[in-house]
This record gives structure tokens, C-alpha cells and sequence, in this order.
């Protein structure tokens, strides 16, 4: 088995078979080797570094009624919110004063934030401010969109593709197709962004060798960011009685990913920390090198819960930054707050 991790370590690649016997046949001490080799890797490309991006969830309000999740549009019980261009350029304004000089609009897809109301407020940014960089989390976009917000300055777009099980794909999300996600992720690639996808963890029905398909496509997609998490059961959606993702599984396959891609920047997520609390720390020990603090205005937190039990520190954001800042530190890593892009892009 070490002879495959030495493998994966030093040629960033195994086939579908190998990797699937990877996952399947690990034993605990392997998967320490594992985690100890992409750590190498890690700090080859990246140091000891965490970049910190500034999230603002912008709206929880979603035309999308994706099984697992608590913004679903079926979901009647959740109290919507759709932030501002005013408090959207007042959070950045905010975290800006902070240091942070990476802001990540995320929501669901809602209407409302059409290309002119987008372009307004990125525009804006960038020519007050020209030492960031904006990430767009904001789902499914044409080309045309893509394009237009990318000449508006945007630099990063995060679209996980979820599963590259199609079956379980269209089963999970009414009225969506993989192929049109595979699709808005090559539109993104040509266009110029830096992109980032990504899946889920623990979906019902999913074996863990089962994402050795999607560590493939990962591979040949080649994006700048790829985002994992473990799925996490939301009381109000369809999948509420499912078990939800580990934190094991989610750390294993971030050591694997760190292997296959490895100048991706990689995100410890919020749900990781979620399902464990030293989750995000044990995380940047096996290849993450992303975190996302909350610059959302707090009134608006609590309600973009994708999931149950959403780490939730209930500080203002300048608190937060120090706590989080702090663990970062403890756990034996740097806190940078500057652009940090992919080592290999360039704007075009």
C-alpha cells in the first residue's frame, strides 16, 4: 500500500482501480503515511500558510429544491433573507479595515442578483479597493453571465459538482443535470476564472471507494480550488433520517486530493469543523490550506443553514477573526489574509 501512496505522492496520479483499492484496503497506519506525504506536499507549494477569505452569504433565498439542503425552496420553515448592495459593500468595507483582501459571495440561486446588480457591486469593489480578490459562489450561471461578471473583475468562482454519480445526481436535484454542471465548470475554466469544485461526503447510498470517480474527474478537470465536506442532514429536508459524512472519510480524502492536484488551494470547511470540533486543524495537517471566516452581519448567520448545527461562534467579526486566527496558530500554521491565489493562474 505504501508503494501506491509513494506512487500518488510522486506522479499526482492513479488510476480509478488503484485508487479505489487505495481507499478500500487502507489500514490506519497507511493512512498516517498518507496524511504525512500530502502535509510534505502541502508545505512544498503553500508553506505553512492558511489564507483567510472573507465569506458574506448574500441570500438564502434558492429556486433549487436539492434534497440535502436546508435552503432548498421547499422548505417552508426557513426564516429568508436576501443581504443589500449596501450591506453587502458594507460587510467587504468591514472586513477590509480587518485585513481581509478576499471576499466570497455565496447564496442560493436567486434571481434577484441579476448580472447588472452583480456587476454594480463588484465593479465598485474593485475600483475602491485594488488589492482583492472576489469569489462568486452563487450556483448555476450561462456563459454570457459567467462572462460578464468575470469581466467585471470577479476572479474565482466555486461550483462543486457534487457527485459525478448521475443516477444519485438527478435523484438529488429535481430539475438540475450533471451534464449542464460539468458544462457551467468548463464554461468557467475558459473564461479565465480561477475555479473551484468540489463534493460531497457521505451521501446515502455512496461507498467511500465510490469517490475514486470523483477524484478522477477532479484530476481531468484540473480546477485552481476544490471544496469537500461531509454531508450533514438537515431536520427540514427530504434526507433528514440519512447518516451524514465523517470527519475521517473527509480528512482521508483531503490527503488524497492534496496528492492528485497538489497546488489546488483547499478549503478546511465549516462543516468539518461542524461534525468535529478540531476538525478544520486536522484538516491543514492533511493538505488544507483555505478557511473561510463569517463576515455576513450577524442577524443573517443562524439563517443560511445549509445543514444542522452550523458552527455558529455568535461574535462580531473582528472576534471572530482573532479566535480563528488563534487556533490557526496553535495548530502550528500561519493566518494570511492577502489575495493567495493558485500558484499557476493569471488573470487573462
Amino acid at each position: 500500500m505504501r508503494s501506491l501512496i509513494d506512487k500518488l505522492s510522486k506522479e499526482n496520479y492513479l488510476t480509478q482501480n488503484e485508487l479505489e483499492y487505495l481507499l478500500d484496503k487502507m489500514t490506519e497506519e497507511d493512512r498516517d503515511y498518507l496524511i504525512e506525504k500530502a502535509y510534505d506536499v502541502r508545505k512544498k507549494y503553500y508553506g505553512d500558510t492558511v489564507f483567510f477569505r472573507g465569506l458574506i452569504e448574500i441570500s438564502n433565498i434558492c429556486k433549487c429544491d436539492c434534497f440535502y439542503c436546508g435552503i432548498r425552496k421547499s422548505n417552508k420553515k426557513a426564516d429568508r433573507y436576501r443581504l443589500s448592495k449596501e450591506e453587502i459593500l458594507d460587510s467587504c468595507h468591514r472586513g477590509y479595515f480587518l485585513g481581509y483582501r478576499t471576499f466570497v459571495f455565496q447564496g442560493g440561486e436567486d434571481s434577484y442578483f441579476t448580472d447588472n446588480i452583480l456587476e454594480e457591486i463588484i465593479r465598485e469593489l474593485k475600483n475602491q479597493y485594488n488589492d482583492i480578490a472576489i469569489t462568486l459562489s452563487l450556483g448555476e450561471r450561462g456563459a454570457e453571465s459567467f462572462k460578464r461578471l468575470y469581466d467585471a473583475g470577479a476572479d474565482r468562482y466555486l461550483l462543486r459538482h457534487e457527485t459525478v454519480d448521475e443516477e444519485l445526481y438527478n435523484k438529488l436535484h429535481p430539475g438540475m443535470s450533471l451534464e449542464n454542471r460539468k458544462k457551467c465548470l468548463e464554461s468557467l475554466k475558459s473564461i479565465g476564472y480561477q475555479v473551484g469544485s468540489g463534493f460531497l461526503i457521505g451521501l446515502p447510498g455512496l461507498k467511500l471507494t465510490d469517490y475514486a470517480k470523483d477524484l478522477v474527474y477532479l484530476k481531468k478537470l484540473r480546477p485552481h480550488m476544490v471544496g469537500i465536506g461531509p454531508f450533514i442532514p438537515h431536520e427540514d429536508t427530504p434526507l433528514k433520517a440519512e447518516k451524514g459524512g465523517t470527519a475521517y472519510d473527509t480528512i482521508t480524502l483531503l490527503a488524497i486530493i492534496r496528492l492528485l492536484l497538489p497546488d489546488v488551494l483547499l478549503p478546511a470547511t465549516t462543516a468539518l469543523g461542524t461534525i468535529d470540533p478540531k476538525g478544520r486543524e486536522k484538516g491543514f495537517k492533511a493538505g488544507a490550506n483555505v478557511i473561510m471566516p463569517n463576515l455576513s452581519p450577524m442577524e443573517c448567520r443562524k439563517k443560511y443553514a445549509l445543514y444542522n448545527g452550523k458552527v455558529f461562534l455568535g461574535k462580531e467579526s473582528a472576534e471572530e477573526k482573532i479566535k480563528i486566527e488563534n487556533s490557526v496558530l496553535e495548530a502550528g500554521f500561519q493566518p494570511i489574509l492577502t489575495k493567495g491565489d493558485n500558484v499557476r493562474w493569471k488573470r487573462k
